[in-house]
């Protein structure tokens, strides 16, 4: 007779990944075993490969958690009507509170892509280029000059990733300044 599943199976494997992200962050994927993820979530080896057939599975999940959640946030952008400039402005405001949010997940997306394997990488990469070219797309509309000059437009939106896909690395969320005018001034910046 097959197992059933815990009521809690989905809330489980988030904790798992919420541990496994600030281990990954803080120590690196090599540096961080499985047996320290089950230490962390105060349960067994097991246990977590119960959830995870294997560590770079947990990886994967940190990962894919992080930029299914951009992608949400540029499918909302997209779907809003009205000025792009608003748009685009919101577009960073979410990914700012998101960063903010997962500064673990990220510095694991920015850090330790290579130790995913073939598969599951290039399913990260694809989104992430989505991410990229939805970014793009936008600041095209709101620079149209760059519509005739795809080498521009790349720079400027990457330009504009750089800007943002670091602050985990100096941001205080408790400091003087929010991540909302972190992503203002961004906008400000990379619209003119």
């Amino acid at each position: 007779m097959a197992r059933t599943q815990a009521a809690d199976y989905e809330q489980r494997r988030e904790a798992i990944v919420e541990k496994a992200a600030g281990l990954f962050a803080q120590h690196g994927f090599r540096g961080a075993s499985v047996a320290d993820i089950a230490a962390a979530c105060e349960t067994s080896k097991s246990l977590i490969y119960h959830y995870y057939p294997s560590k770079e599975d947990v990886l994967y999940a940190v990962m894919a958690s992080h930029v299914d959640q951009l992608v949400a946030d540029v499918a909302e952008a997209m779907e809003e009507g009205g000025d792009t400039k608003a748009r685009l402005a919101a577009l960073i405001r979410a990914f700012m509170r998101h960063y903010v949010g997962a500064a673990d997940r990220q510095k694991v997306l920015l850090n330790e892509l290579a130790a995913l394997p073939e598969d599951k990488r290039k399913g990260i990469v694809e989104k992430q280029r989505a991410l990229i070219d939805a970014v793009q797309s936008l600041l095209v509309e709101v620079r149209p000059r760059l519509a005739n000059d795809k080498a521009r437009a790349r720079v400027e939106t990457m330009l504009l990733f750089g800007m943002i896909n670091w602050t985990h690395t100096w941001f205080d969320p408790a400091g003087p300044i929010s991540a909302d005018e972190v992503a203002d001034r961004a906008s400000a910046l990379i619209v003119g």
